[in-house]
């Protein structure tokens, strides 16, 4: 049952001041939940309770919210917590704290809630961080303002996954402090102990973030002893301050790995590996952390987490720097690396432990809305799995952002050279529940009748909220083809300007007529999949891109084309 603060029965006071309005009271239960307002200006808010770090952001309280928040406070359980607020003080007044979020009963059903992608339940995210599989659970922490649905107050959000579909979101591990937000960065298992904040039976994870403030970048290092729940930030943080020999505020997003220089090891197979330094050859390996500074990507080295060495650098890249290695078709004896940036151009080579020489790239295997995609370390097949932030907006919605389907990413043979295949993770297919599959050869016509009437039944008609449709395209006399949904544009191919939605696309058999689509519709987002994981692109999802088209469904359009292999699935929700 909603607990409303009252002064009375909660022993709340407001005090107004010159500076701020207060609120003080004894922290019985588990949320605060706030009044926000996009129509109000922004104000300091600070939370402050013994024993507890104190907390400084902005935020946007309304006695006329469009929606609420909530800030968990189960670090505050029994503790007399005071808020203060430079803003107006009859918004603060409106804020309580109960054992429910406000709305919770809404929750993961609201309009525009992606289904089967991940979503914060309140407030914006965007960069996914600290990427890890650990003890039978994926970790995604993720960049997070709680306090809102637009970017400030960067801090750390947290969800957690046994199958990397369905999450289970927790409290925010990392907040804004006297050296800045919550910046990106990485989680490595530390199973030796080799930083020293954890003991051999009880081995830590370790993470590496940057702090951003107005006047530089610097990065610093956390633990966790309770398998990625809580966090510690290291009391000699910063780890890395390159300021100075950079001459630039753009130092960030560390990416963490383990180096490991043994031949029987995926990661010490390559060409040209240089001498391993003494040490390293002692102990098997190092860490590395590689970081974007200023034009590209720095590598740096330690053997214990704390202390390192900057040894290389490579330009053009930029920001949330990611770096591992992948065989060839699968072949383990030739194994290459592939160093990629924010926007997933990539580039592949060798790399010795210290520096990353590359062989081929710039190469760019997806486009659209993904950016700043990672992968996740220590999963324990062995694939490497990649996610990427969707910067899409959710109108009307309480939240903004998402993130896009978990892919694997896998080195392939193509008619250009070594490129990256992604393709969703197998895990994907458990979702999917059959409405219709075909394999006759199907004019367009034929086609799109036939998806139709599986999509425009009453009984049918909630599935085109979430659906997965994957086909072959056959052009014979057309030069364009595509294929729409509800007026919207997912697939436009022009055979003659050899573009596939306005990107330069060439299928392996140059002289091929066909093209294979394998597309993910969700509330808000669209994900296509071109000739198995080779091209891949991602868009906001149109909802009725015309205003005669909300019962168009799909339609595969060009002149005297055929459509092959097609297969229209629901796409059931994640959430409970």
């Amino acid at each position: 049952m909603k607990c409303i603060i009252s002064a009375l029965a909660l022993l709340l006071t407001l005090v107004g001041s010159a500076q701020a309005a207060e609120l003080s009271f004894k922290v019985k239960h588990r949320y605060l939940n706030l009044p926000v307002s996009q129509s109000e200006q922004r104000h300091r808010l600070t939370f402050h309770a013994k024993g507890v770090d104190e907390l400084s952001v902005v935020a946007r309280l309304s006695t006329r919210p469009d929606y609420w928040v909530f800030k968990d406070l189960s670090a505050y359980k029994g503790k007399t917590l005071t808020i203060a607020y430079d803003g107006p003080e009859e918004a603060l007044a409106k804020v309580y704290q109960a054992d429910t979020i406000r709305d919770a009963d809404t929750m993961y059903r609201e309009r525009n809630r992606p289904q089967y992608h991940f979503s914060a339940r309140r407030g914006w995210i965007n960069d996914p961080n600290g990427l890890i599989w650990h003890d039978g659970l994926y970790h995604l922490y993720y960049q997070h303002n709680p306090f809102e649905r637009e970017w400030e107050n960067m801090t750390w959000g947290h969800a957690t996954s046994p199958d990397l579909l369905h999450w289970t979101e927790h409290a925010p591990v990392l907040h804004p402090d006297s050296l800045g937000t919550m910046f990106s960065g990485s989680a490595v298992f530390d199973k030796d102990n080799t930083s020293g904040f954890g003991t051999k039976k009880n081995p830590p994870i370790v993470y590496a973030y940057t702090a951003d403030r107005s006047d530089r970048e610097a990065q610093c290092i956390a633990y966790s002893l309770d398998g990625g729940m809580t966090l510690h930030k290291f009391e000699g943080n910063p780890i890395i301050d390159s300021h100075e020999k950079w001459k630039s505020h753009d130092t960030r997003d560390p990416r963490l790995f383990w180096y490991s220089s043994l031949p029987t090891s995926p990661e010490g197979k390559g060409k040209d590996r240089a001498t391993l330094p003494t040490r390293g050859e002692m102990e098997g390996g190092w860490w590395v952390l590689v970081l974007n500074e200023r034009d590209g990507h720095s590598i740096y080295t330690s053997y214990n987490l704390r202390d390192w060495t900057y040894r290389s650098h490579v330009s053009g890249f930029w920001e949330c720097p990611d770096l591992f290695p992948l065989a060839v078709d699968d072949n383990p004896n030739d194994v290459r690396w592939v160093m990629l940036g924010a926007s997933n151009t990539y580039m592949i080579g060798c790399f010795d432990g210290k520096t990353f020489t590359p062989e081929s790239g710039k190469h760019r295997f997806s486009t659209g809305s993904i950016y700043a995609a990672q992968t996740f370390n220590d999963v324990p097949d062995g694939r490497r799995i990649q996610i990427g932030w969707a910067n899409l907006g959710h109108r009307g919605m309480p939240f903004c952002g998402q993130m896009l389907l978990p892919t694997e990413l896998k080195l392939r043979t193509t008619k250009d050279g070594v490129r990256l295949q992604s393709k969703p993770i197998a895990e994907v297919a458990t979702l999917l529940k059959p409405i219709y599959s075909s394999k006759d050869v199907l004019n367009a016509q034929k086609a799109n009748e036939a998806l139709r009437v599986k999509t425009s039944s009453p009984a049918e008609e909630s599935l085109g909220e979430s659906l997965h449709l994957r086909a072959t395209l056959h052009l014979t006399y057309s030069t364009s083809a595509g294929l729409k949904y509800n007026g919207q544009m997912l697939v436009d191919y022009d055979l003659n300007r050899n573009t596939l939605n306005g990107q330069f696309y060439s299928p392996q058999d140059p002289t091929s007529l066909s093209l294979t689509m394998d597309i993910y519709i969700d509330r808000a987002s669209v994900e296509v999949f071109i000739d198995d994981g080779l091209y891949s692109y991602s868009m906001e999802r149109q909802m009725n891109a015309s205003p005669s088209s909300a019962m168009e469904g799909f339609e595969f359009w060009g002149t005297d084309i055929s459509v092959t292999d097609l297969r229209l699935d629901a796409v059931e929700s994640c959430w409970p």
